[in-house]
């Protein structure tokens, strides 16, 4: 059967092409995709700067939705006719594509595999650096940076979902409110002045127990300070900038530990042991509506720069997807 797939001509140009689906092989299934999720990691590799490892496909694309068409061989938990959603290790930008059995969920709690597409990526990224990572526990205070995103909005409803207080922070009055919606007590606004006055005025300056930072930069320094003794600082992304100046006295004197990860950096084996602690931790929530994906716009598959372009505009709120159906 054939597939069509978008490719990167070159950091401004992608390009629909057709070329025959691949075939599963041990451990594998081919998912006719219905919508793949767009992620920042896509846009960084169009512009050449999220270099490909060489066992992934060269296609971007790291989460899908649809209907598994074939399996490989030792496929004991999934056939043809599933509806699924996976994260791949690229190749989602197309309307086939191949997915690792224990990368692969059931659609949960009669999701959509719209619904669906925009899962795999922002769970594994919220659950292995908020709950691996950040030793999360209930009844302590989390710390969303960029709440609005993707990973924000799921990050907010988990913590709310396991019982912790959570505060985040976002661009815009708008935005603010909108995470306010999801259950955030706290949402302060970066672009309305100093982000760590505002979260000290509200009564949370050293009182935050886990942060989630996908900014970096100056974002640094109000980490180190808003944290709480013992505190668990994750940082999964450099929006604000890959470099800052680190205050090591307050490392030491308040014992925080600062970390980071990629999903790519997890490793197969690590991805997997992530998806079997999500299914027994964060499907029960989504089988009874308590975390739902935030979804914004979806483009045919043939016009994903346009979703690309949106994405670094900065001004979505939730996932964007593509339709690849």
């Amino acid at each position: 059967m054939d597939r069509r797939y978008i490719d990167i001509e070159d950091s401004d140009t992608l390009v629909l092409r057709t070329n025959r689906a691949p075939a599963p092989g041990p451990g594998e299934m081919l998912i006719a995709v219905d919508f793949a999720g767009v992620n920042r990691a896509d846009v960084l590799q169009r512009l050449g700067l999220y270099p490909v490892p060489k066992d992934a496909s060269p296609i971007m694309g790291l989460e899908v939705s649809g209907t598994v068409v074939d399996v490989g061989e030792d496929i004991r938990r999934f056939k043809a006719g599933d509806k699924v959603c996976a994260l791949v290790h690229g190749g989602g930008y197309a309307s086939h594509a191949i997915a690792r059995e224990d990368h692969t969920f059931l659609l949960p709690g009669g999701l959509t595999t719209r619904d669906g597409a925009a899962l795999p990526e922002a769970l594994l990224t919220v659950w292995h650096n908020v709950f691996n990572l950040g030793s999360l526990q209930p009844g302590s205070t989390l710390l969303i940076h960029g709440g609005s995103s993707g990973i924000g909005t799921m990050g907010v409803q988990m913590g709310l979902a396991y019982g912790a207080r959570v505060v985040a922070t976002a661009g815009g009055e708008q935005k603010c409110q909108r995470v306010r919606e999801l259950g955030a007590e706290f949402v302060a606004d970066y672009r309305a002045g100093d982000l760590a006055q505002q979260i000290d005025k509200a009564g949370y300056s050293g009182k935050i127990d886990v942060i989630l930072d996908i900014a970096g930069g100056d974002f640094v320094a109000v980490n180190l300070d808003l944290a709480a003794p013992d505190a668990r600082i994750v940082c999964i992304g450099v929006m604000r900038g890959a470099k800052a100046e680190i205050d090591l006295f307050q490392i030491l004197m308040k014992r925080l530990t600062v970390t980071g990860s990629t999903l790519r950096g997890m490793g197969a084996a690590g991805r997997a042991d992530g998806f079997r602690a999500i299914e027994d931790l964060v499907l029960p929530w989504l089988n009874a509506g308590s975390v739902r994906p935030v979804i914004e716009d979806v483009w045919p598959l043939e016009q994903a720069m346009n979703a690309h372009q949106k994405m670094q505009s900065g001004s979505h709120f939730g996932k964007l997807l593509l339709d690849c159906g």
